[in-house]
């Protein structure tokens, strides 16, 4: 291996659009440091290529189907450094706000590169703080969660928060549980309760959140302790503070 070989820095592109990926690519040339390991064009394929490239550096797509970049960048973690791009000034700062190294708007100028580029050389190894409150970071005020993410090895699985029926913590992972199956997650119910709409989802105990409409009824279990009946059969505590809760959604809806 050359002394050259050994300062190469790897970097990934994705984008959803033929054009940016090329666009990123003659910029690169220039840069002999640089070499692209893979081009994905959504956000399924970034995760699996993070996974198999390990990448020194991601140029990331905001907007993109299914998986936008604030989904890949959740999921793969804060190990790599990113830049996002992005056609919408708004999102710059969201950009920030989750951790991206620098952020280049499109059309994407050749001096604008250069500087996000040497911002992100200077990051190189380092390590940002952890994912997951980086989709609270990036959510807009008031705008709460249409699905979750969950990753499993290079699976992503999306599920609809319209379909989650409750979770439960599990040290620092939740367990989501979704069509009679249950997905695991890192993270922090508390984190995932103030991601959900507290007009839909009533956290009922320390380590449970329940979809209210999977709610078919309540039962006494104990002095000051109930359980809450799934539609489906599930039983799960209630603590006093949540029987509450669920009293005051009740009283909404009544």
């Amino acid at each position: 291996m050359t002394k050259q070989d050994e300062k190469k820095i790897t970097a990934l592109i994705v984008d959803d659009e033929d054009l940016a990926r090329l666009v990123l690519r003659e910029l690169m040339q220039t840069h002999p440091e640089l070499e692209v390991v893979g081009e994905c064009a959504n956000g399924f394929a970034a995760v699996k290529a993070v996974a198999e490239h390990k990448p020194d550096l991601i140029f990331l797509d905001v907007q993109m189907p299914k998986l936008s970049g604030f989904d890949v960048l959740e999921l793969i973690g804060t190990e790599t450094p990113v830049i996002f791009v992005t056609a919408y000034d708004q999102y710059a700062m969201r950009a920030f706000e989750v951790h991206a190294v620098d952020y280049l708007l499109k059309p994407i100028g050749r001096e604008r590169f250069e500087a996000a580029l040497e911002r992100a050389k200077s990051r190189l190894g380092e390590k940002m703080p952890p994912p997951p409150e980086l989709a609270a970071a990036a959510r807009p005020p008031k705008q709460f969660l249409e699905r979750i993410v969950v990753r499993d090895g290079t699976r992503v699985t999306l599920i609809p928060v319209g379909k989650l029926d409750y979770a439960e913590a599990q040290d620092d992972y939740v367990a989501l549980a979704s069509e009679g199956k249950k997905h695991l997650k890192q993270q922090t119910i508390a984190s995932l309760e103030a991601c959900l709409d507290p007009d839909r989802f009533v956290r009922v105990h320390r380590s449970y959140i329940v979809n209210f409409e999977r709610v078919a009824r309540i039962e006494p279990y104990g002095k000051d302790s109930r359980l809450a009946i799934l539609a489906d059969g599930t039983r799960l505590p209630v603590s006093k503070t949540g029987f509450a809760r669920l009293k005051i959604l009740l009283d909404q809806r009544t």
